[in-house]
């Protein structure tokens, strides 16, 4: 989800990090919790916080836990990581800035396994229901989750048919090319059909490390040092 993180803060969203609570900023929820080091990290490029602080990432007593929790100061909008609940809140914040005629936009980031969840597909009732086409999902689907293969845990044929059914505008790109993330972006954030948008961006897990690439494994593991010199060097050589 890195591309998708970089393409969000390094192009699209409105935000002030010396002013993070301005009331025009647009909001972004990190529904996949367990994905917060990417949205750590983007923040910290943003200007949220020094890049220094990202050392402290799970350090006991420090503020940069493994999910996300509300920390407005630093840019973080929402506690999650019980998965199914980041898209309901979005839809909430996203009604509220309709009902306020408000122009800024929410962006929520789920996984394909978190739409296993049916408060996803509540929510996905609920904002094609009240015309939200200020919300705008985006689906990381890397095809894995925590128990394995997606296909195998609970099989959603047709995803983006799926999304369809239930009066959503579906876009689907490679979630690794900034420059379709950044077209598909530009298109959702002008919409005035008063439909919600999805993107559904088509990921490797681990992409760009070997060993970690498409391997549930690395859902959440810590590397040695053997490891991530052969991660970082893969990912030097990939530049």
């Amino acid at each position: 989800m890195i591309e998708i993180m970089a393409t969000l803060y390094g192009g699209i969203l409105r935000f002030d990090p010396k002013n993070p609570e301005w009331d025009g900023r647009d909001r972004f929820i990190l529904s996949k919790g367990h994905g917060v080091l990417a949205y750590y990290t983007a923040l910290a490029e943003a200007g949220f916080f020094p890049k220094d602080e990202l050392l402290k990432f799970e350090v006991n007593g420090e503020c940069l836990p493994g999910h996300p929790i509300l920390n407005m100061e630093k840019g973080i909008e929402c506690s999650t990581g019980s998965l199914g609940m980041g898209l309901p809140f979005g839809a909430g914040l996203a009604l509220a800035g309709k009902m306020q005629k408000k122009s800024y936009r929410t962006y929520v980031l789920v996984g394909d396994g978190e739409c296993d969840e049916g408060s996803i597909w509540e929510c996905a009732m609920f904002a094609s229901h009240y015309h939200l086409s200020n919300l705008i999902a985006i689906v990381d689907s890397n095809k894995l989750q925590y128990d394995g293969p997606c296909c195998e845990i609970m099989n959603l044929d047709n995803f983006k048919a799926k999304w369809e059914s239930f009066g959503w505008d579906v876009t689907e790109v490679d979630g690794h090319n900034v420059k379709e993330l950044y077209d598909a972006f530009s298109v959702c954030s002008h919409s005035s059909n008063g439909k919600p948008q999805v993107i559904i961006a088509d990921t490797v897990k681990g992409k760009g490390v070997s060993f970690m690439e498409n391997n549930k494994e690395w859902h959440h593991s810590t590397l040695s040092q053997k490891q991530y010199d052969l991660a970082m060097q893969e990912i030097r050589s990939g530049e």
